[in-house]
């Protein structure tokens, strides 16, 4: 299989050796299998693909194809999260009222919820998992797999392996050099401004869509197929195929896999276990946009990371800009920062597109208590909001929810800040006029 590192222009290709003529005629023999070998490897990826396709368009949960995995480190020994102690009859934990931390946790447990996590104050003050999850379990992530992409660029900045957010990525794919390519940026693979065809469902097999998700040679779709449609910059265009070229501009940059940096470099500072991630083929490129399987504190832990501004036990591992990058959303999209969602300004439904496009969409009951609030989100409502201003975590993973319960997105976070015993002094988010 080709490789997606970063590599001179000549290693790609087969080196000749100097052979006696005596044996030129054995060496073309011996390619023409090597050419049959390459076809039947193609046909067979291309069943693999039609496979999954099919397994997909019948109903199958994605994550019961995400074959084959590869393995995450993490920390060799993970350290215990602090937790809130109760005292008897106590009427708050960790500063939250007892009756919004079991209020919070009923919707969780309607919700379908296999884990339910709370920090605040430094300490978890609340850990609920269900039907037979436990903290050690791996659990599909889906988009949130988008923030622990964009961290990972954060901390390959702050490593050297990147110059920039707004360093070229044909600088670590040279496929693109001298095409309308060129002009993406690091950034707009975060921030979904590649100008890269947007997400969207079909059931045709030759779809961009399909083939960018499902391929066993993705790695070489996104690079060399993928369709622009916009310049690059001037559109929000949410896409796993955007998300997933980040998995490349890190091999690349680095020279270490994606699973491998992303463990040693992200999941072991922050004190997290480690898990998998599906790969496109036994050593293809991850699917860094939406395919990582974490136990649930994984993603608490690196929301925390946030909260602490890229610090973690007085050591930063983030440069010192970047945390504020990734919450500050772009003209194109104001509920939209570098792989995290923020509140912006209030929608009942907050779209997954360009604003104002048709397509799914999340509802919001009302406004967010706090304006700076951000959060990961993904597919199926695996959410987790960070509230800065009150040090606040709330984190639900685990099946969609039942259609019959309308999944309120806000429900959680204001819950919880309603029940704060101190709480900070918050702004609501803000209602556009005539909204």
């Amino acid at each position: 299989m080709m490789s997606l590192r970063h590599t001179p222009a000549h290693s790609g290709t087969t080196r000749m050796r100097r052979l006696p003529s005596l044996l030129a005629l054995s060496s073309l023999l011996l390619a023409l299998p090597a050419n049959a070998h390459a076809a039947e490897a193609t046909d067979a990826a291309e069943a693999v693909y039609r496979q999954r396709l099919s397994a997909l368009m019948a109903g199958a949960a994605p994550e019961t194809i995400y074959q084959p995995l590869e393995a995450v480190p993490g920390a060799a020994s993970p350290a215990a999260l602090p937790r809130a102690q109760t005292a008897t009859r106590a009427s708050a934990i960790a500063g939250i009222r007892i009756d919004a931390l079991t209020a919070a946790e009923a919707y969780a447990a309607e919700s379908k919820a296999s884990a339910f996590l709370v920090w605040h104050q430094g300490r978890l003050a609340a850990e609920r998992y269900f039907d037979g999850v436990t903290a050690q379990t791996p659990l599909p992530s889906k988009s949130l797999s988008k923030p622990l992409a964009a961290v990972a660029v954060g901390r390959a900045l702050f490593l050297g392996y990147i110059r920039s957010l707004d360093q070229p990525v044909a600088d670590f794919i040279p496929e693109w050099r001298g095409t309308a390519k060129a002009a993406i940026l690091v950034r707009h693979l975060l921030d979904m401004r590649s100008g890269l065809l947007d997400q969207g469902v079909s059931a045709n097999p030759d779809s961009p869509w399909n083939r960018a998700y499902l391929s066993p040679d993705h790695g070489r779709y996104i690079i060399d197929a993928y369709p622009l449609t916009d310049a690059p910059g001037s559109r929000f265009a949410y896409s796993n195929a955007t998300a997933d070229l980040v998995a490349v501009v890190l091999e690349r940059a680095t020279g270490r896999r994606y699973a491998e940096f992303l463990g040693h470099e992200v999941l072991a500072p922050i004190g997290s276990p480690g898990g998998a991630i599906w790969v496109s083929q036994p050593d293809g490129l991850a699917h860094s946009g939406c395919c990582v399987l974490l136990p649930a504190e994984s993603w608490l832990r690196l929301a925390r990371l946030l909260l602490d501004d890229g610090v973690v036990d007085g050591r930063r591992i983030l440069p010192s800009f970047y945390v504020r990058e990734m919450v500050t959303p772009t003209a194109q999209n104001p509920r939209y920062g570098l792989g995290v969602w923020v509140a912006g300004p209030y929608v009942e439904r907050r779209g997954f597109g360009a604003p104002g496009t048709p397509g799914p969409s999340v509802r919001h009951g009302e406004p967010y208590l706090d304006r700076d609030l951000y959060l990961f989100d993904g597919n199926g409502n695996q959410t987790v909001h960070v509230s800065p201003a009150a040090g606040l975590i709330v984190l639900r993973l685990g099946p969609t929810p039942p259609k019959a319960l309308d999944w309120d997105n806000a429900r959680l976070p204001n819950l919880l800040l309603r029940g704060l015993v101190n709480p900070p002094a918050l702004s609501p988010q803000p209602i556009p006029a005539g909204g």
